[in-house]
């Protein structure tokens, strides 16, 4: 099995496979962040997102 790196895309596609939809998936970011708001953060940045994405996101959810 060739390993891959994990990104955004990657993600979301994981989400959806699961059967998440969009507000299914800002639920998600936003118990994340309301819960452990570090490990969000870390969650963020390990899929490789810039530090603005990772920002406004945090911003846009918290």
């Amino acid at each position: 099995m060739s390993e891959e790196v994990m990104n955004k895309e990657r993600w979301v596609e994981v989400f959806v496979a699961a059967g998440l939809d969009e507000p299914q998936m800002r639920r998600w970011h936003a118990e994340f962040e309301r819960r452990y708001p570090a490990g969000h953060r870390d969650f963020l940045e390990w899929l490789g997102l810039p530090a603005a994405e990772v920002a406004a996101i945090r911003s846009d959810i918290g």
